[in-house]
């Protein structure tokens, strides 16, 4: 879902060979690595998705992000039940540990107790929040099958919601451009806010 600032919109042939698998590679990508702006580039494909003439390419992105993302979390929670698993641990496991502070790791997990998999989809939803629960998961044995289970509706409703934020951006702004720059900011500011306060709350003194 490429967007030429010079042209405009790319052709609807090119969006559909193109632009869809482009953006189920990266959403898997950014759901295994979690260092990929994924909510920003589903803001960013609802834009262009919005501009276009098919009726049903908004459809498509959100179908296409939510299994992207499902897909992604199962292979990181796969590949984290294999370092729980193992004697040694592993790689992955070990960068989820460094990725959750002891403090968030501590919250998912009261949390995860108390509200069972209705966490997950709250994890999705809150910005850093993904790792520490699906770290709490982990360390609690969750099975990988309920795991999915309670995934299915978190990468729903975060593929929506970066949608709705894609889809802002279209109506707010006749140009293309105008809106992947609004949604852009936007899904980046929702992101970058909580992680600035928790600094602003450490730097105060006690």
């Amino acid at each position: 879902m490429i967007l030429d600032l010079v042209g405009g919109l790319p052709t609807e042939s090119t969006q559909q060979a193109f632009g869809y698998p482009t953006l189920f590679a990266l959403v898997v990508l950014g759901s295994l690595v979690p260092v990929v702006p994924t909510g920003a580039l589903v803001s960013t494909a609802a834009v262009v998705a919005f501009h276009q003439t098919d009726p049903i390419a908004l459809l498509i992105v959100f179908l296409v992000a939510a299994s992207a993302a499902f897909l992604g979390d199962l292979g990181l929670y796969w590949l984290g039940v294999r370092g729980v698993r193992s004697k040694s641990g592993s790689r992955w496991l070990e960068t989820l540990r460094r990725r959750a502070s002891p403090e968030h790791l501590e919250q998912a997990q009261r949390k995860l107790d108390e509200h069972r998999s209705m966490v997950l989809v709250l994890s999705r939803l809150m910005p850093a929040g993904r790792i520490p629960v699906m770290l709490a998961c982990l360390l609690g044995k969750m099975p990988m099958r309920r795991f999915a289970r309670g995934d299915i509706p978190a990468c729903l409703a975060w593929a929506a919601a970066y949608q709705l934020i894609g889809i802002l951006g279209g109506t707010l702004f006749a140009e293309p451009w105008e809106g992947v720059v609004a949604a852009v900011a936007l899904t980046l500011l929702i992101s970058g806010v909580p992680s600035l306060w928790r600094r602003v709350r450490r730097t105060q003194p006690t």
